[in-house]
């Protein structure tokens, strides 16, 4: 199945930040990588920054479809400020506080109980 259709499976505002590099589908599991985007955060956007790579990936439970999991393998950008040497990174939260699933499951699976 071609990227763009998995496309239509992630949390809203996902692709704003992502790109989808990859999809493994399994038997019983989905896995969609993300990368995050260049885009320096913009309170940072007027100082001379760097990429330098990406964190580990996070992994990430979300809906289930069609009887299979669905995980989020996310790889988050960091970059250098040239002047300062401190590394930064968008800060942003896509996981439910104290869990390893996106907000939008988690509060789907609340309202459930």
């Amino acid at each position: 199945m071609e990227l763009n259709v998995y496309r239509l499976l992630l949390p809203e505002g996902t692709l704003d930040y992502f790109d989808v590099v990859d999809v493994k589908e399994r038997v019983n599991e989905i896995v969609i990588y993300l990368e995050e985007k260049n885009l320096v955060p913009e309170q940072y956007s007027g100082e001379a920054t760097e990429s330098k790579g990406f964190y580990d990936p996070v992994v990430v439970q979300d809906f289930p479809l069609r009887g299979k999991k669905v995980y989020l393998n996310i790889r988050r950008r960091r970059w250098i400020l040239k002047k300062s040497n401190d590394y930064i990174c968008r800060n942003w939260r896509m996981l439910a506080e104290g869990t390893r699933m996106t907000q939008d499951f988690a509060s789907f699976l609340k309202e459930l109980y």
